[in-house]
């Protein structure tokens, strides 16, 4: 495999690309090195605070009938439930706290606050898209789930004329659509799988989701007596708040203007260092306050977490300085901008791919892409140029 890039800047050589994989190694075996009683109080200290969180939540939705302990219930559940599953539970799982020993923080023992099955998860997402991250036809993430169009290997169909209205409602529903995501119905709609294959996801779904649903729905509510309303709204509403911005986050590190999809040719044979430029290419951080590295569970480094996915998340922001500098002097674009730069990027890709790709260079739209670019990308690409760090790379088998 050989990596090609443009006239600004050298091609890099299979020897560079391996000796960029050593310094890649070298990093992420420091920082494992490091792990001890300081990342152990970390996560500790995390938990305990989310665990307060939920507790106000659910006695303020308890006195759910007086608008301004509804208002503060679902804004302490909503957080509660945003940290269960960002800073929490997607890094748990991952195993980035198992040098601990402690079952509480063990990836195979760990269950969130969440639709989808740990088990699930596992497969899909900790397996399966951390390992072929980006690549159309093997992670599922990189096509949108399956429901929506989020690159043009992609073959359009006037279906995708709804991509933005798909869009909106996979983020709503947003813990259901990935509690769904290991069915892949679509190859059922395609005949390449049967109903029957699909039963064990359907146990795990039917189990984890029903638990779920029974807990927020059914028996919290019952437990809040007359406020029973106020407290199923609250949850549902807390619920909402999470899925948004859960599925924000994970839209801006997977799918904004300059991250990049390979297909299964292109990697294949792929080495360990080229794995590493893979995941730097399809990925994309965003900026942000100490809070917002928190809530989102340290994804704003979303490069990092794609790097070194078993790593302490708190930890991508001192790993991130060395990885930019390390991109720079191997000139391989490191993607980042501030996170609502980010998203509305995402969303013009989404509007962009519910049209027919003809439609950007022919006909009377011929241009419109270039036009709905907001200067600050133009102004990053030329800034690019000056420098010789915008690479747009490519594996060529």
């Amino acid at each position: 495999m050989t990596v090609t890039a443009t006239p600004t800047k050298k091609k890099l050589s299979p020897e560079q690309i391996e000796a960029f994989g050593q310094e890649l190694d070298a990093l992420r075996a420091r920082i494992v090195a490091d792990l001890g009683e300081k990342d152990a109080a970390y996560i500790r200290d995390i938990v305990n605070k989310q665990k307060k969180l939920e507790v106000a939540g659910r006695a303020l939705l308890w006195a759910g009938w007086f608008p301004p302990a509804m208002l503060a219930g679902v804004t302490a559940l909503s957080l509660s439930k945003i940290i269960d599953n960002m800073e929490i539970g997607h890094n748990v799982m991952h195993g980035q706290y198992d040098f601990m020993n402690d079952p509480q923080f063990t990836a195979k023992n760990f269950d969130w606050d969440n639709t989808i099955h740990a088990d699930s998860w596992l497969y899909t997402h900790n397996y399966v898209h951390h390992t072929f991250t980006n690549i159309v036809g093997k992670d599922h993430d990189a096509t949108g789930y399956g429901v929506m169009r989020m690159t043009e290997e992609q073959p359009w169909h006037p279906i995708w004329l709804l991509n933005p209205v798909f869009c909106g409602l996979l983020q709503t529903f947003f813990q259901w659509g990935t509690a769904l995501q290991e069915f892949e119905s679509e190859k059922w709609f395609r005949g390449e799988q049967t109903w029957a294959d699909m039963a064990p996801a359907r146990k795990r779904f039917m189990e984890k989701a029903g638990k779920q649903a029974l807990k927020d729905y059914v028996l919290f509510p019952l437990l809040s007596g007359p406020g029973a309303p106020f407290t199923f709204v609250g949850n549902a509403a807390a619920n909402l708040v999470r899925n948004l911005w859960a599925s924000s986050v994970i839209w801006c590190g997977h799918f904004p203007e300059g991250a990049e999809t390979f297909s299964i040719e292109e990697t294949e044979d792929e080495s360990h260092a080229e794995w590493y430029y893979r995941q730097i290419l399809g990925s994309a951080n965003f900026t942000g306050s100490h809070l917002v590295d928190v809530l989102s569970g340290n994804l704003s480094y979303q490069i990092e977490h794609h790097l070194f996915p078993d790593i302490p998340a708190y930890r991508y922001k001192e790993i991130a300085v060395e990885v930019k500098e390390i991109c720079e002097r191997y000139g391989i674009r490191y993607n980042e901008a501030p996170m609502y730069k980010q998203l509305w990027s995402v969303w013009q890709q989404v509007f962009k791919l519910s049209l027919p790709d003809s439609t950007y260079t022919k006909g009377p739209l011929a241009g419109l892409r270039e036009a709905l670019s907001f200067p600050f990308r133009k102004k990053q690409a030329e800034q690019g140029r000056e420098q010789g760090h915008v690479v747009e790379a490519t594996f060529a088998a």
